[in-house]
C-alpha cells in the first residue's frame, strides 16, 4: 500500500477494511467459490453495519464523505478476499448509488440509497443484453410510457446480483424513434411482479456472486423511478463509467495482492538443489516483475483517482480512466500467472488460493468494458488531444534531427 498517499482518515478506513477481511469466515469463500453460496448477503450485511459501502458519498446519505483516492484503497482491501466480493461490494455501493446520488433524487436517495449503504438491502446493475454488451446504446429492452408509469419489456445478462439484489438499475429505451444516444431512461426497477431471474450462469471463476440473466414481462415502473432525465440515460452512463472502470481497476489490484504474497512465501521455503527457490533468478525475478507490477498499478490508479477528486478536464479523466482499467487488469493477471509459476504444479491445484485467483482474475479484462474497448477510448482521446494542443509544445521537437530538413524524405502521401 502506499500509505503516505493517504490522509489519516484515510488509514483509518483502510484499517477498517482490513478488519473486515479479518473478519470473513473462510468457508464462506470456498462456499461461494463451489456456488454453495449464491449471493453474499451476510458479507454485505456487515460492511453495511460497519458503514464501510459507499465511503465516498455525503454522510447525508449513509458515506462518509471521503474521497476517490481513499475509495481506491477500500477497494484493493476488498479485493484481496476474492474478486467477486469486491465485485458485489462494489455493484450496489458504487455502481447504483452513484448513479442514484448523481442524478436521482432526494426521495430516491432516502429509499434506495441509505437501506443500501447499511446493508439492508442489495442492488444490481443492468447493462448487457443477449444480443451484445459493449454496443450499450443498442439496447433493446423498452420501457414503455403509460402516462404514470412505464412498462418494461426486455433481457439483460450477465448481471451480478440477478440472485440476490431488492432492485435494479436498468437501461431501456423510450424513444424507439431517437438516435441511440437519446433514445435510453435509466430506471430504477424494483424486485417484484414481472421481473425474473430465469438463468444462473456456470462461471469460470468470480462464483458465488449470483450472475444471472433477468428478464422484465410488463413490469410496471412508476415515473417517481426515473434516474435523471426521460431519454437521457447517456449522462448518467458517462459518470457511471469512473466507478465502474476505476473501481474495477483498484479492487484487482487487491485480489491479485495474495497470489503475490503466498508466492513469495513459498519461493523462500521451498528448497530445490539444495537451497531455497528464492535464490534463483528465475524465480526471483518474477516475483520482483510481479511486485513492481502491483507498484506500478497502484501508482496509475491514485492518479488518476486524484483526477477525479480534483475535478479536471472530463476527457481526460475518461482516457486516464480507460487506462488504468486496461493496464492495471492486465497486469494483474501478468502478477498471478508469475506467482502461479513459480510455484509449479502446486499452484494449479487447490492445494494453495492461487487456482481461483487466476480464474477470477480473468474477469477483470472482460466486464464493465473490455480492455479492447479500453484501447478505442484511450486512442480516441488521445488523437482529440493532440490535435487541440497541436502547436503548444515548447520547442518543435521533430526539427531536432540533424537531417530533418532533408528534400523528399518526409511522404506522407
Amino acid at each position: 500500500m502506499f500509505d503516505y498517499l493517504l490522509s489519516a482518515e484515510g488509514k483509518q478506513i483502510r484499517d477498517e477494511a482490513r478488519d473486515l477481511v479479518k473478519w470473513v469466515p473462510r468457508q464462506m469463500i470456498i462456499d461461494m467459490d463451489n456456488d454453495k453460496i449464491q449471493f453474499p448477503k451476510e458479507f454485505l450485511r456487515e460492511a453495511g453495519r460497519r458503514n464501510l459501502m459507499g465511503c465516498r458519498y455525503p454522510t447525508q446519505w449513509g458515506g462518509r464523505g471521503l474521497d476517490w483516492v481513499t475509495t481506491s484503497a477500500v477497494m484493493e482491501e476488498i479485493g484481496t478476499l476474492g474478486y467477486i466480493f469486491a465485485c458485489t461490494f462494489g455493484v450496489g455501493a458504487e455502481l447504483v448509488c452513484d448513479a442514484i446520488i448523481l442524478h436521482g433524487t432526494d426521495a430516491q436517495k432516502e429509499q434506495y440509497v441509505k437501506p443500501l449503504l447499511r446493508g439492508d438491502l442489495f442492488a444490481a446493475e443492468c447493462l448487457t443484453e443477449p444480443r451484445g454488451g459493449s454496443d450499450f446504446f443498442g439496447t433493446t429492452t423498452t420501457a414503455e410510457d403509460k402516462g404514470d408509469y412505464f412498462l418494461v419489456n426486455g433481457q439483460k445478462r450477465f448481471i451480478v446480483g440477478a440472485e440476490g439484489a431488492d432492485f435494479f438499475l436498468v437501461y431501456a429505451k423510450t424513444d424507439p424513434d431517437a438516435k441511440p444516444h437519446q433514445a435510453l431512461t435509466c430506471l430504477i426497477v424494483d424486485k417484484g411482479a414481472g421481473v425474473e431471474t430465469t438463468y444462473l450462469y456456470g462461471l469460470m471463476g468470480c462464483r458465488g456472486g449470483g450472475a444471472g440473466r433477468l428478464v422484465f414481462k410488463d413490469v410496471k415502473v412508476p415515473k417517481k423511478n426515473v434516474v435523471g432525465q426521460i431519454n437521457n440515460a447517456h449522462a448518467v452512463f458517462n459518470t457511471m463509467m469512473i466507478p465502474e472502470r476505476l473501481g474495477t481497476a483498484a479492487m484487482t489490484i487487491g485480489s491479485a495482492r495474495p497470489a503475490v504474497d503466498i508466492a513469495t512465501g513459498y519461493t523462500t521455503r521451498r528448497k530445490a538443489f539444495g537451497t531455497t527457490i528464492n535464490s534463483f533468478e528465475g524465480v526471483s525475478f518474477q516475483v520482483a516483475e510481479a511486485a513492481m507490477l502491483l507498484d506500478a498499478c497502484r501508482s496509475l490508479i491514485y492518479t488518476t483517482a486524484r483526477a477525479v477528486d480534483e475535478g479536471i478536464e472530463p476527457n481526460r479523466i475518461r482516457r486516464m480512466v480507460s487506462e488504468s482499467k486496461k493496464f492495471v487488469t492486465e497486469s494483474c493477471q501478468k502478477a498471478a500467472h508469475n506467482a502461479m509459476q513459480v510455484m509449479g504444479g502446486i499452484g494449479y491445484t487447490n492445494v494453495f488460493p492461487i487456482e481461483r485467483i487466476v480464474r477470477d482474475l480473468r474477469l477483470a479484462s472482460i466486464w464493465t468494458g473490455s480492455n479492447e474497448v479500453m484501447s478505442m477510448i484511450i486512442a480516441h482521446e488521445w488523437y482529440r488531444e493532440y490535435f487541440q494542443t497541436k502547436g503548444t509544445a515548447p520547442r518543435d521537437y521533430e526539427s531536432d534531427a540533424a537531417e530533418a530538413d532533408a528534400p523528399d524524405e518526409k511522404i506522407y502521401e
